[in-house]
């Protein structure tokens, strides 16, 4: 990977961006997509759309999401900490002591840490048991409600995690926070800028959606605004290769490829567009892994229900440590995400549209 596509995602996985925040990560991906779009556009709550082709080939849509877990402060104690809501899921032993970001309506950026009762007062029968996410709060050295108050913190401000972007040991494995779901929004980014230089016999519009991680929101009104042929969630899945994972919790290896979904609890996939993509993978030998989410869903799960119904499909990439803030991909999966994701758009054509419509 050289270092201009390894500067996309330093760009993408350092921006702030929470569930209706994204405007961090909005303006990366217009900076990058303006070369190599024909138009950029919007939809009413900010999912943003870069268009490329014209003519009479099918509409392809491929979509990431911009917004990344993270959380809200919600109120200033009278001593200057801050209460918060978490704004999409979150595993309250992952949280404690995390460093985060909090962002002013000024755009001043605020540090502060996740604190709690120090485990020393616990009873030994609490020390056992998970600390209530509602008991915790946010450290930011502020020592009165009213100092909080003039360094601009209001409630209803923005809070990321804080973690540098990091290439772990000269290895492939790449850290940082939000790889749910920049990677995605990176692929779509990525295949943009490819197809952007070749000949293809279709319209692709790539982008990324508002509000995943609190419903699938933004997928529901940008896939309504496109109103695609043909239509791909671009996102992440869970890694099993770390200790304790047992293959029927999660089976896929960082490094073996991006994971095709076959079943989530929000989607069953369209099977003819299934068997396409598992062919043009197999005929260029693009390493990839079959995965199945029970308990979650992408955005696949709106855009296959758009209007009177989209073919649909997630494409994803495995990720360690999900909905944290220290995640970690492969290098190689990324890349062949969107070697594959191009290769499928490419050939996506009039003929293959109607090969996936022939009821």
């Amino acid at each position: 990977m050289d270092q201009k596509e390894e500067q996309l995602l330093i760009d993408l996985t350092s921006a702030r961006g929470i569930a209706g925040n994204e405007d961090e990560v909005r303006e990366v991906f217009k900076a990058y997509a303006k070369d190599f779009a024909d138009d950029i556009f919007f939809d009413g709550l900010g999912s943003v759309v870069a268009k490329h082709g014209a003519g009479g080939g099918p509409k392809v849509f491929i979509s990431g999401h911009m917004d990344e877990v993270g959380f809200m402060v919600t109120k200033i104690t009278e001593k200057g900490f801050l209460e918060f809501q978490t704004i999409g899921g979150w595993w309250n032993q992952v949280m404690l002591s995390q460093q985060v970001e909090i962002k002013t309506m000024d755009g001043e950026i605020i540090h502060g840490v996740i604190g709690s009762k120090p485990p020393h007062v616990l009873s030994p029968e609490a020390r056992k048991k998970p600390y209530e996410i509602k008991d915790m709060f946010i450290d930011i050295g502020a020592s009165s409600e009213e100092e909080a108050k003039e360094w601009g913190i209001r409630p209803g401000d923005m809070v990321t995690p804080y973690t540098e972007y990091k290439r772990m040991n000269k290895t492939k494995f790449l850290l940082a926070k939000a790889w749910d779901n920049r990677v995605g929004t990176a692929v779509a980014l990525r295949v943009l800028e490819n197809l952007s230089k070749r000949e293809h016999h279709n319209v692709l519009f790539a982008g990324s959606d508002v509000q995943e991680e609190v419903g699938l929101r933004g997928a529901r009104t940008s896939t309504h605004l496109v109103n695609p042929d043909v239509a791909f969630a671009l996102d992440t899945g869970t890694a099993g290769d770390t200790p304790g994972m047992t293959p029927k919790e999660a089976d896929s290896v960082l490094g073996k490829g991006p994971q095709i979904l076959i079943y989530d609890a929000s989607m069953i996939p369209h099977k003819r567009l299934l068997n396409f993509v598992i062919k043009v993978a197999e005929e260029l030998e693009i390493p990839f892994q079959y995965t199945v989410i029970a308990g979650g869903g992408t955005d696949a799960g709106q855009m296959h229900l758009t209007r009177d119904g989209v073919p649909s499909l997630a494409i994803t990439v495995p990720v360690r440590y999900l909905h944290s803030h220290n995640t970690i991909i492969h290098e190689d999966d990324y890349l062949n995400t969107v070697r594959l994701v191009t290769e499928v758009v490419a050939r996506l054509d009039n003929d293959a549209l109607a090969s996936l419509r022939d009821y």
